[in-house]
């Protein structure tokens, strides 16, 4: 049997020592000069878990007041849509509006186009009659 007991191997073991066990079973590995002193390694769990437990409560805290604001906005979404009706009568749109022609740019184009007398029709002579069939017999 080694001379330590299984409390003092599991004070003097470090992550080093887990994935680099020593030649020797029963010798311990590391040194226990490389050992931070107690206090130290205490006061740095309590570190880690205060910087833990304050990155939980915050994000608690986070999604709470996302929740807040989320249901203060689908209630004034609410309450706002019946209010939101139209105060005016709506107006006839305006006659076909010419951008251009309000600048000066082209010359104002009637709304309307103005009649213009019909072209007489066309005297085209009569169709000529179809033609018998490619395979009719002859006719006498």
């Amino acid at each position: 049997m080694s001379g330590l007991s299984w409390r003092e191997r599991l004070r003097r073991m470090n992550q080093r020592s887990l994935f680099h066990p020593s030649a020797v079973p029963g010798e311990p590995s590391g040194e226990p000069d490389d050992l931070p002193p107690p206090a130290t390694v205490r006061a740095e769990a309590v570190q880690r878990l205060q910087v833990g437990l304050f990155g939980i409560g915050a994000m608690v805290l986070l999604v709470g007041l996302a929740s807040i604001i989320g249901g203060q906005a689908d209630r004034n979404d609410q309450l706002a849509a019946p209010e939101a009706a139209p105060t005016t009568e709506p107006s006839a749109p305006p006659a076909q509006a010419n951008p251009l022609a309000d600048a000066g740019v082209v010359p104002d184009i009637a709304a309307q186009p103005s009649p213009s007398p019909a072209p007489p029709p066309l005297d085209l002579p009569p169709p000529p009659r179809p033609a018998a069939p490619g395979n009719a017999a002859p006719q006498e």
